[in-house]
């Protein structure tokens, strides 16, 4: 079966690196599958070249060329255009370039413009998969370009300035929440602002695939709005469980951390709430986390949490410009090549997480 990612980079089967990226097999696969799902012709709804247009925008800005070039070569040569289609671009932009801008009103500009909710859904799950896959693609030629002369030089970089010391005197305890700059680690509910599939009325595959994503799908907003689409939300449930989950490379709370960085930088407080309590709970620690809703530059009580949060945060603002200097001090760190993969896709994975999170609905603050 090809691999779209594989081919991209590219990744040949002989090389050291697709070894690494194969050892996270569910993650290739799920990925993959995201990709077959969201492009499968059969799919009802948007037009297959008003996918691949929304596909190429989002590449273009992001400013993935190669994943530019791939989905402009996919397109007929005369792309579709009007009214449906500007609006279809517009969220695109929003989503690519600020998603913390793509609130309700953005995002009720597409049923406006005539797109179904199962469409409107399709679409959000489009831009924020190519989100990830710009990414992935970028982390992994960063990988690829981090050659043995690059990994010696990370070890003789000097060390970051530390953030900001913050007094344990100062920290609320473990188990009570961080409230910074509109931030908090307290759980917080969720809201859809399209309407949401009746458990009552849902197909046979729609309730398979909400028993299989999460626990809780049943009665969350979130899952009940993506599974308008069901195949395409078995895939990214996969993705997700496999990235966060995985045993080995990089711990958990690291990935944790990792999200909770990309959720700050992207502006989503629902995500950053989530992650940054998982953090506490792995680690039974909040002081990074504090420092992370202060201020995300430079926070980490160490050189590795530091690189961590510092690669998330490069490859949010600029997988344009992710490079192998972007992964020297990780390496100089300690992190091995599989830890820098699981760093990559954690981050990648909040790309999408947060576009869904943000442009579908809003946090619900307890009362």
């Amino acid at each position: 079966m090809s691999d779209v990612i594989d081919a991209l980079v590219p990744l040949h089967a002989a090389s050291p690196l697709h070894a690494v990226r194969h050892q996270r097999d569910k993650v290739v696969a799920a990925t993959q599958g995201s990709y077959d799902a969201i492009f499968d012709p059969a799919l009802p709804g948007l037009s297959m070249a008003e996918r691949l247009l929304a596909a190429q925008t989002v590449a273009r800005l992001s400013g993935s060329t190669v994943l530019e070039a791939h989905y402009r070569d996919r397109l007929p040569a005369t792309p579709p255009g009007g009214e449906r289609v500007q609006a279809i671009l517009a969220f695109a932009e929003v989503l690519t370039e600020h998603p913390v801008e793509g609130d309700r009103v953005a995002l009720l500009k597409l049923p406006a413009a005539g797109l179904s909710t199962p469409e409107v859904i399709t679409l959000a799950q489009l831009i924020a998969f190519v989100a990830y896959q710009v990414r992935v693609v970028a982390g992994l030629q960063a990988m690829a370009a981090m050659g043995p002369a690059d990994a010696a030089a990370a070890q003789v970089l000097p060390d970051e300035p530390a953030a900001p010391f913050v007094h344990p005197a100062n920290l609320p305890q473990p188990g009570e929440p961080v409230r910074v700059n509109g931030y908090t680690s307290e759980t917080l509910g969720w809201k859809a602002w399209l309407p949401v599939v009746d458990l009552d009325s849902a197909t046979p595959e729609q309730l398979a695939v909400l028993e299989s994503s999460h626990p809780k799908a049943k009665t969350s907003d979130y899952y009940r709005v993506l599974v308008h689409q069901p195949r395409i939300l078995h895939e990214r449930s996969v993705v997700f469980n496999a990235i966060m989950y995985a045993p080995g490379g990089l711990s958990r709370a690291e990935r944790e951390l990792a999200s909770a960085a990309v959720s700050r930088i992207n502006g989503c407080v629902y995500c950053a709430s989530v992650h940054a309590q998982r953090f506490e709970q792995l680690t039974k620690r909040n002081d990074v986390i504090v420092q992370l809703f202060t201020e995300p530059q430079g926070a980490g009580t160490n050189a590795r949490e530091r690189a961590v949060v510092q690669v998330a945060i490069d490859l949010t603002q600029a997988p344009a410009r992710f490079g192998a200097p972007q992964l020297q001090a990780a390496r100089a760190a300690g992190l091995t090549p599989l830890d820098l993969l699981d760093l990559v896709h954690a981050a990648a994975i909040f790309a999408w997480a947060n576009r869904l999170m943000l442009n579908l609905g809003e946090p619900v603050f307890p009362a």
